[in-house]
């Protein structure tokens, strides 16, 4: 049987998940036994093996960890690129931001606060023009809409209309 991290809660069921790192964790009950935990895992082992292959699979072929210099490097054209465009199309939307922030954050590359303060990362440097432009755009969109609802995606059309044709650069 694989080896297993447990972490248990006040969930009511079991549940497995294969990390980006290739460990296996099991959430569970607080009171479920050792023994019917064991047995989950045990029932699962097909599938855990099979995960754990694709994962493994995954990260062989992803790009090595980007180094310090490397993320500095990008954070300072970050810090070059993105006030020009923010300052764009802030005055085209009148929408304007609380303040800025340049992030090395690896899951999303913007993000809007509840005070209108914008964060992007650094990766999004990596990205083409056009993906850039929406990104920023997009985040500029949640100072007046704070959700993904038809108004937000109203205005956002109304800036970018070909956004989805921008959203598949950014993959």
């Amino acid at each position: 049987m694989e080896t297993y991290e447990l972490i248990r809660s006040g969930r009511k069921t079991l549940a497995l998940e294969i990390t980006r790192d290739c460990r296996v964790v099991v959430r569970a009950p607080r009171r479920l036994s050792q023994a019917r935990i064991d047995d989950f895992v045990a029932s699962h082992a097909g599938w855990i093996a099979r995960h754990l292959e694709q994962q493994r699979r995954r990260a062989a072929l992803a790009p090595s960890a980007p180094t310090q210099v490397e993320i500095g490097a990008l954070k300072e054209k970050a810090r070059q690129v993105l006030p020009p465009k923010i300052a764009y199309y802030s005055e085209k939307m009148g929408l304007f931001p609380t303040g800025v922030r340049i992030t090395s954050a690896r899951t999303r590359y913007g993000s809007c606060s509840g005070k209108n303060s914008l964060c992007f990362s650094c990766f999004l440097m990596n990205c083409p023009d056009a993906a850039m432009d929406l990104v920023v755009v997009h985040e500029l969109c949640h100072i007046q809409v704070k959700n993904h609802g038809p108004d937000f995606y109203a205005l956002l059309e109304q800036e970018l209309p070909d956004w989805r044709e921008r959203k598949k650069l950014l993959r």
